[in-house]
């Protein structure tokens, strides 16, 4: 293999802009990988799901849709977007059905989303536990979930949070490990055991 054949093989890396990139920038740079996220004005991109990730949003999914009223919809893995610099993709997010546009649709607006689930992975611990929290607060998402591996046999801790009007930031109201039955932002009983079966 000569030098230039291994240079010819080498991604190309885009080079960002000196203010950093924008929403825009996310939805018409050519090549991506795929779940590239845009935190203040830098691309994320993330490392191959675990089973225990995989997992977990399906049974979050599957549990929301279970009982999700007219009006709204339960999407995983889409981009929401927050301001021009932070375009997160959060796992699993409830919409205002009336913000749909169709098949081809990219993103969401942060006013049409009512819950964002962030399951924790090892490469975006900090980033689903302090960044994107704050982020989807001062955006006005109204109820945050966070997921974390570490019940009994490796099964989901979900930790709930309120966003509290008054500080525009998140108030922990629960954390649910064998069940986690809510009243907001729709009524919602899901068995956190049936990871097992997945």
């Amino acid at each position: 293999m000569t030098a230039e054949s291994a240079e010819h093989r080498r991604p190309r890396w885009p080079v960002p802009p000196v203010d950093g990139y924008t929403v825009d920038d996310l939805f018409t740079l050519p090549d991506l990988p795929p779940h590239t996220e845009l935190i203040d004005g830098s691309l994320v991109f993330v490392s191959p799901q675990r089973a225990f990730h995989a997992d977990a949003i399906d049974l979050l999914v599957s549990g929301l849709r279970q009982f999700v009223p007219p009006g709204f919809r339960v999407k995983r893995e889409m981009t929401v977007i927050l301001d021009q610099r932070n375009g997160p993709e959060p796992d699993v997010s409830v919409i205002r059905t009336d913000a749909i546009t169709g098949p081809g649709q990219t993103s969401y607006a942060a006013k049409d989303v009512l819950l964002a689930i962030e399951v924790v992975s090892p490469d975006s611990e900090s980033r689903d536990r302090t960044t994107k929290p704050q982020k989807y607060a001062a955006a006005g998402i109204v109820n945050f979930w966070r997921v974390e591996q570490g019940g009994s046999g490796g099964r989901p801790i979900i930790h709930v949070y309120e966003l509290d009007p008054m500080t525009n930031a998140y108030v922990h109201v629960g954390m649910h490990r064998e069940r986690i039955k809510v009243d907001k932002p729709y009524s919602i009983d899901i068995d956190l055991t049936a990871i097992d079966e997945l």
